[in-house]
């Protein structure tokens, strides 16, 4: 039996539609009933507030989080690239979605290692934890351990996910159109068609495995650094069965000294820049959860392989040469670089390319000082601001090259760490090694 805290995942496409039908034909029952009260009362609330009040809100969330896979995948990215853009409600409610899953039933999880492992799937294990320590959008975790001992973090793909991603994707920025949760302003084809992509990329559990062998393999020389060992005979397309590591949350790192949270972001930021200029290869998903810190060892542990891009030469090369160019504040050569990279490929006005440039040089303030203040600064709120003042004011919505929205979801998700950590760190002797005249 299911406990409290458990619901079963749709798993076919018609049973997933009809979940989605029905929550906008909610939501449209709901705005109905009230723009009669309104009527009755003589008030004129707008559309756009009928829609968006706490019980369609908590519909929404509720549903997105049950169907999990594209569908909650969907809100969370969207609370990422257009957060700016949307209603306070709205994107508070994607923002709640990034952290928020609810398990499956014990009986739907033993189907799955069933059907990946075969019926005997309990004989490998001398310890299984049916209870996931984690749940997130494509998956649950689970604390496993072996005859020997060795402790081993199980992640179980939902079932029914993969085959849904572009289904769930259509359907929800259907209800999401219909509903007129998102402004008009905001051109979701681009970003649909990246969210299906990444999707099906995620969902590749082997693909995600070999992407931890190469960190794994990568990173050996880095002493602060650790990654999970994958166990091969233990991982299929919808499991992937890894070395357990143990350490704190980054959330629970405000509690250490300055020392390791400086340690921290320096090391994080270090790794950034490693992976875009030497391995061209990179963990786009800067999620809390997807690390843990040894503060035993000052090692930093990395979970999650599933968001992981290739970066073409191309693209790395640019970013060498714009961040080394708004290292130097040549907004010239910053704007070359941004043209080399893909951006303003339109005819824009120049103002709109001003603006852009200027969000460029704030997004690279840190490079430009020996030692940046994350506790103190503001930097995040300002960029922000001028994405609003861009978007919604000059009328430009320019999704930006597919590559670059990782790398600066990227860097932007490390910016909030180091700012929740309040350190201050050399981010310009970082980059240094990669400064190109």
């Amino acid at each position: 039996m299911a406990s409290d805290n458990t619901r079963k995942v749709p798993t076919g496409r018609l049973a997933r539609l009809v979940n989605i039908g029905g929550l906008a034909g909610n939501v449209m029952t709901n705005v109905i009933a009230d723009r009669v009260k309104d009527l009755s009362r003589g008030d004129k609330r707008s559309y756009g507030a009928l829609v968006l009040q706490p019980k369609n809100i908590k519909a929404l969330a509720d549903k997105l989080s049950h169907l999990r896979g594209a569908a909650m995948k969907l809100g969370q990215l969207l609370s990422m690239d257009a957060g700016e853009l949307l209603p306070p409600e709205l994107s508070g409610l994607l923002e709640q979605l990034r952290n928020k899953a609810t398990p499956m039933p014990h009986k739907q999880l033993i189907g799955v290692m069933e059907s990946e492992l075969g019926k005997n799937w309990i004989d490998n294990f001398s310890y299984f934890d049916l209870r996931p320590f984690a749940a997130a959008s494509i998956g649950q975790v689970h604390k496993a351990t072996l005859a020997d001992g060795r402790q081993l973090a199980v992640k179980v793909q939902y079932p029914g996910i993969a085959n849904s991603i572009n289904s769930d994707v259509d359907n929800v920025a259907t209800l999401l159109a219909v509903s007129r949760l998102i402004p008009k302003e905001v051109d979701l084809v681009p970003t649909l068609e990246e969210v299906k992509r990444q999707l099906n990329v995620e969902a590749d559990y082997k693909l995600e495995a070999k992407h931890l062998k190469d960190f794994y393999s990568a990173l050996q020389h880095r002493k602060d650094i650790t990654v999970p060992k994958v166990y091969d005979a233990l991982t299929t397309q919808h499991i992937i069965t890894m070395e357990y590591l143990e350490g704190m949350s980054l959330a629970s790192c405000t509690e250490l000294d300055q020392s390791h949270r400086e340690h921290i972001i320096s090391t994080l930021l270090a790794l950034f820049f490693e992976e875009l200029f030497e391995f061209r290869q990179m963990q786009s998903d800067p999620n809390f959860a997807n690390y843990l810190y040894d503060p035993r060892t000052s090692t930093i542990q990395l979970l999650d392989f599933g968001a992981t891009r290739d970066i073409p030469l191309a693209v790395s090369e640019g970013y060498r040469q714009l961040l080394s160019a708004a290292t130097n504040n040549n907004k010239q050569q910053v704007i070359d670089a941004a043209k080399a990279i893909g951006f303003f490929q339109n005819d824009i006005p120049e103002q709109q390319i001003e603006t852009v440039v200027s969000m460029f040089m704030l997004a690279t303030t840190p490079l430009r000082c020996d030692y940046f203040d994350f506790g103190k600064s503001e930097l995040a709120s300002q960029i922000k601001d001028m994405g609003l003042e861009l978007s919604m004011k000059q009328g430009y919505w320019h999704t930006p090259p597919v590559d670059a929205m990782f790398i600066h979801r990227k860097l932007a998700g490390l910016y909030l760490i180091a700012a929740r950590l309040e350190v201050k760190v050399p981010v310009q002797q970082l980059f240094a090694p990669y400064l190109t005249d």
